[in-house]
């Protein structure tokens, strides 16, 4: 039964240290997060969830204090997905399984996904697009001890335009396709688009995410035209700008990418048919890049399976997923600002980490990788002040795999060690 499961999930996740107390870490090798060559035969001092003392060699621990040995390990900050969606999992069921599945089981089926996540180091995440409230509500569970997982700074529901990648009633039968609006995150003009921002702020959302061009995997024709116009990718902005909301951006197509970045959004997700002008624009102002090449290599992979994708959705599949790789190989090169982002829940939780290798391969240097994960999402989220590198004073979140990630960046798929806010989830 589904209640006995989670009685034994919740057993199996409880944390093996208190926060409480001063813990000493050993570690083999550190990789801080802000330098880029890591250090050996390091101490990290935690006490009350915060890091007190970053020092060289073996601190010798006191009568009362706690010491984890991670001398065989590399050791860094805990790792940051910034494009996850921790209530669903595709399947061949996706497209059906919202006529036949409660909120509650929604929410419930979350709780697994987001221990899988922790244990799998990433200690931060930002959920781009749910029903509006899962994510929320998961968050709460998460901060009040109820259930492990990552920290989570959601968008609730995505904004879309009617039709667009969003739209919750795409492709559905005459009597319950309706006119969605604000309220479900569908608009149609800037008055739309700031009631929209506003109902987000009301549901509890810490940023918008907005669909500008169409999607892969909407039961829609279009993967690539752009969906919103200037005034409403404006309004959306500029609203979210009163309620201190970055503004992340799914966007596959050149002209819905381009809009987005001259209204001056934070993050544009995929950016599979990104152009010279694109990067451009996104360097001159400072716009981040969430690659997801992971989605992209695993809808290629599935479109080639007969059945699994709805006929509408395959082709666009085929075609979008092969074209992310090229384009990381050409936006890293040219020097554009790229967090770590995976979209899973497209491919299956607990995988994020495949994600180091695909970025390896498209030439950025495993250091590289792994702050994209640590800092540099840490400046995304603009919490740099409290996370993304192991300094003094920041909260500890700590992570570690055995081994040389730098040589074997295939490593990040094996996490040893986790720690968030000093409690231990995962390790000796």
């Amino acid at each position: 039964m589904l209640w006995k499961f989670l009685v034994i999930l919740a057993i199996a996740a409880t944390p093996s240290l208190a926060a409480e107390g001063t813990t000493i870490i050993h570690a083999g090798r550190l990789i801080d997060g802000r330098a880029d060559q890591p250090r050996t035969e390091m101490s990290i001092v935690v006490e009350q969830g915060r890091i007190t003392r970053v020092v060289a060699g073996y601190i010798k621990p006191g009568p009362d204090d706690k010491l984890i040995k991670l001398t065989e390990h590399t050791v860094m900050p805990g790792l940051m997905d910034m494009h996850t969606h921790l209530q669903s999992q595709h399947s061949k069921d996706s497209y059906t399984e919202r006529f036949f599945m409660e909120q509650a089981d929604y929410a419930l089926r979350s709780t697994v996904y987001a221990r899988v996540t922790l244990l799998a180091g990433f200690t931060t995440v930002r959920d781009l697009g749910d029903n509006g409230v899962n994510s929320v509500a998961l968050r709460k569970a998460i901060d009040q001890g109820w259930v492990p997982g990552p920290r989570i700074f959601t968008s609730g529901k995505s904004l879309a335009t009617t039709g667009g990648h969003a739209d919750p009633t795409n492709a559905l039968r005459g009597d319950y396709k309706r006119d969605a609006g604000p309220l479900e995150g569908v608009i149609n003009g800037p008055d739309d688009a700031r009631k929209a921002v506003r109902q987000r702020y009301k549901d509890g959302a810490d940023l918008i995410k907005l669909t500008a061009t169409g999607g892969v995997l909407s039961l829609a024709a279009s993967g690539q035209n752009p969906q919103f116009t200037d005034e409403e990718l404006q309004a959306i902005v500029s609203t979210a700008r009163d309620y201190n909301m970055i503004v992340a951006v799914h966007a596959h197509g050149t002209e819905g990418m381009k809009r987005a970045v001259l209204a001056g959004v934070d993050s544009i997700e995929h950016g599979t048919y990104m152009t010279d002008e694109v990067i451009e624009l996104m360097k001159q102002r400072g716009t981040y890049w969430v690659p997801t090449n992971m989605a992209g290599e695993w809808v290629a992979e599935k479109s080639k399976e007969p059945g699994y994708f709805p006929e509408i959705v395959r082709p666009k599949a085929a075609a979008i997923g092969p074209q992310i790789r090229d384009t990381f190989k050409k936006a890293h090169a040219a020097g554009v600002k790229i967090a770590f982002g995976t979209d899973t829940g497209v491919s299956p939780h607990g995988q994020n980490a495949h994600e180091f290798e695909l970025m390896v391969a498209g030439g950025m240097p495993p250091m590289k990788a792994i702050q994209s994960a640590t800092l540099v999402s840490a400046r995304l989220l603009k919490i740099e002040d409290r996370l993304g590198t192991l300094e003094e004073k920041k909260i500890a979140d700590i992570v570690a795999v055995k081994g040389d990630p730098l040589a074997d960046i295939s490593l990040m798929k094996n996490i040893a060690f986790v720690m968030k806010e000093g409690v231990v989830f995962k390790g000796p």
